[in-house]
């Protein structure tokens, strides 16, 4: 029977079974690229031989723009030449130390998995599925540049999965704004004559203290938290400059702008307690709350709940099992989702190293094959049940 007479849900059954079988053939390459990313991690904006060898991969399936949109680490490809186009986002930056703690090798490996398990069938679908490699989440927000370049532009929806402790469905993920504070003082001898001295460390301490002090009038959903990454050069110095690392967040932009006052009265009383020059610079973008759409985020559920997984609602969640992506900016434009998926972690969270080695797992492995199986089948649903038109409903 020719497909155009089959009822869509016998369509989008057997376009299911073909992504799985594609899947199911490329597992075992997908699982090596990610323990070689977990033995390779990069940081933001130094993913260069990360990127080039998710790049590689993907040459299979057609021309790779890489580098891509200005950002030398990104890279794009298409499948499939008409129809409404589908961005898989695929991050792959590490973080420092810690490595793949934040599991972007399950990221970007189920994004590929996605993508290639579509490829072959995407002209058939009606659908343009693109895959884009998107630098320094963790430290800078490659994702808005690449917005700001176009990559974006045509999309009608987006995706990703982030692997964690728990499953959820549409996680509270905060706006954030990173910032850089500089105390600038004057050197002296700190036991010879420390009163002609400036003390750039008592300025960092002091402002430590006074955000510690804001928190009893913040809302349980605003954070602010920093680490000193220069206090100073010999304990025998009073030190003339010491330099700091900021995130702010708040639930939604307006709120992050309110906070964000506040924090920084905190290092201006500072600077005038102890006569300090202070300088406050942001370090990369804002990244704004995340928008879930919620037909998207039904399909995706339903396909999950196919493959085993119930996805938790935002409101079920653990109280501050939250955190910022600039997935965030790219759902603000276009529909978009970023569900979470376990890896079995518990009592190992996100940023821990016990994190990262689940990501290797029995659960990691089967994380990325949900994760990308999910993805492609929420794609087939859309295109076979004409689902892009309820995405602005």
């Amino acid at each position: 029977m020719a497909p155009g007479y089959w009822p869509g849900s016998l369509i989008a059954m057997a376009s299911k079974a073909r992504a799985e079988k594609t899947f199911a053939d490329l597992e075992p390459q997908l699982q090596d690229l990610s323990e070689w990313m977990f033995h390779h991690p990069e940081r933001a904006l130094q993913e260069f031989e990360t990127s080039r060898r998710l790049a590689g991969w993907l040459e299979a399936y057609g021309a790779v723009t890489y580098p891509a949109y200005g950002l030398a680490t990104a890279f794009e490809v298409t499948v499939g030449t008409q129809g409404p186009r589908v961005v898989l986002c695929a991050e792959f930056d590490a973080l420092p130390e810690v490595g793949h703690a934040c599991g972007h090798n399950l990221i970007a490996t189920a994004a590929l998995g996605a993508f290639a398990s579509l490829a072959e069938q995407a002209d058939e679908l009606g659908v343009r599925v693109t895959l884009l490699g998107t630098p320094a989440e963790e430290a800078y927000g490659g994702k808005v540049d690449l917005i700001a370049a176009g990559a974006f532009d045509d999309a009608a929806a987006a995706m990703m999965v982030h692997p964690a402790a728990v499953d959820a469905l549409d996680p509270n993920i905060l706006a954030v704004r990173h910032i850089s504070v500089e105390y600038r003082g004057k050197d002296a001898h700190a036991a010879f004559a420390p009163q002609v001295g400036i003390n750039a460390l008592d300025a960092f301490v002091q402002a430590y203290v006074n955000i510690s002090t804001l928190r009893q009038s913040l809302y349980p959903t605003d954070k602010v938290h920093g680490i000193v990454t220069h206090g100073g050069d010999a304990p025998n110095i009073i030190p003339s400059r010491t330099t700091s690392s900021w995130y702010v967040r708040a639930p939604e932009a307006v709120r992050l702008a309110e906070l964000s006052a506040k924090v920084d009265a905190c290092f201006e009383a500072a600077a005038r307690a102890t006569g300090c020059a202070l300088s406050i610079t942001q370090s990369g973008h804002t990244y704004q709350e995340l928008q879930t759409n919620s037909h998207l985020a039904a399909t995706f559920a339903a396909n999950a709940a196919r493959l085993g997984r119930k996805l938790l609602r935002g409101d079920d969640l653990p109280v501050g099992a939250t955190g910022s992506t600039d997935m965030g900016n790219v759902s603000q434009l276009i529909p978009s989702i970023h569900p979470f998926m376990s890896i079995d972690s518990l009592p190992a969270v996100n940023h821990q190293p016990e994190f990262a080695k689940h990501t290797l797992g029995p659960a990691g492995h089967r994380m990325l094959r949900d994760g990308a199986l999910a993805m492609a089948w929420t794609i087939i649903d859309l295109a076979v049940e004409d689902g892009f038109g309820r995405l602005t409903d």
